[in-house]
């Protein structure tokens, strides 16, 4: 079992934001970079362009009441003076939690022309500010779109159903920046295997350490292992950027890499692994990667708590490899305080839970790239 997970969790929890081209993000990038150094592996970094967006002003006005709101990333900005109109009906309101991205109900609602602005009333497991991933980023779609916290809700809804006068702002401004995935290959020995992938993402809205920390742990344990013994696939490691912003730091990954999603063997540690409170679930859609990864986790004391139908499609980076036909498995696990500010050390992740996920992590890793067992 490994004694550095508490370690790696404290480094990633005190870096501030883990935003897309943020300080933050590139502070984990370095803290990555250091710590797979220590561990004896060559890194390189591999760049992706983008343009942030950077909330200028962001509001939502009722009542002359100013209330503090993030926007909505993949929404168009406003103007300084914002929108204005009837609360209700021309500025819509929902009230949805961050898996809603994943919908085809909330992306037909985003798309509805018949409202100027939305408000979104943020409605995760805890109270607060759940923001939702950008997964349209790149392509900005329906009216703009402000996030308000959940202690917003009787206050917005209430005025709503009255159809109060309110006003919208999501004034931004775009910043060229460079996102940076943290890349280590170790070659292996036989070039007639499939290489294997062992990807987690990095980045997110805000600390995120049970979300992203137990995947960066996972990660690292992995490439301990693989550098100890030297596999008989090609192997590359990956954490990317651009999570929270539709994928972008894998696009860039794959771009460079054709026909991978097909070809390569893909282990994905996903988000809030070893979160607490949380539940870990493995997804493949080959039965024998959902068994191995079962057995692993239960030898190393920590059983799923759910195995995916090899038909379920993923919300996370392996979504693509799925539709794509490629092999691949997933760990993923929930977290009562996901896409919160709140997800912070102590009390969001457990870091020997966290500790056990990643043990059978590096064991999946070092038996599917060929690499004998110690």
């Amino acid at each position: 079992m490994t004694t550095d997970a508490a370690a790696w969790l404290r480094a990633w929890d005190s870096q501030g934001f883990h935003r897309t081209g943020s300080d933050g993000d590139e502070a984990g990038a370095a803290w990555l970079a250091r710590e797979a150094v220590a561990l004896g592996a060559e890194v390189a970094s591999e760049l992706c362009e983008l343009d942030r967006r950077d909330p200028v002003a962001a509001y939502l006005e009722l009542d002359g009441a100013r209330m503090d709101a993030v926007p909505v990333f993949d929404a168009p900005s406003t103007s300084p003076d914002g929108v204005v109109g009837a609360l209700g009906s021309t500025i819509a309101v929902a009230e949805v939690s961050p898996h809603a991205v994943y919908s085809g109900a909330f992306r037909t609602m985003r798309a509805n022309p018949e409202h100027r602005a939305l408000v979104v009333v943020c409605q995760g497991e805890q109270p607060g500010m759940g923001l939702l991933n950008a997964e349209q980023f790149r392509s900005p779609y329906g009216s703009p779109a402000i996030h308000v916290a959940s202690d917003a809700r009787d206050a917005v809804l209430g005025a709503a159903a009255r159809g109060a006068t309110a006003r919208v702002v999501a004034h931004c401004r775009r910043t060229r920046v460079a996102a940076r995935n943290i890349v280590v290959a170790i070659p292996g020995s036989s070039k007639a295997l499939p290489p294997v992938v062992v990807m987690t993402p990095r980045s997110s809205w805000w600390q995120s350490t049970a979300e992203r920390g137990g995947g960066l742990v996972c990660w690292l344990e992995c490439l301990r292992a693989l550098l100890a013994e030297r596999p008989a696939a090609d192997v590359v490691f990956t954490a990317n950027s651009g999570h929270e912003l539709g994928h972008l730091g894998l696009d860039d990954f794959v771009a460079r890499r054709a026909g991978w999603e097909r070809d390569a063997l893909w282990l994905h540690w996903g988000a809030n692994l070893g979160a607490t409170g949380g539940r870990l679930t493995v997804m493949s859609g080959s039965d024998d990667l959902r068994g191995l990864a079962a057995h692993e986790l239960e030898r190393a004391g920590r059983r799923p708590d759910v195995l995916a139908p090899r038909t379920q499609v993923p919300s996370g980076e392996t979504r693509d490899i799925h539709r794509a036909g490629g092999r691949y498995v997933t760990l993923v696990g929930s977290n009562p305080w996901f896409h919160l500010p709140q997800d912070r050390l102590p009390h969001a992740v457990d870091a020997a839970v966290v500790a056990r996920i990643a043990s059978a992590a590096a064991r999946i890793a070092v038996m599917l790239a060929g690499a004998p067992s110690r």
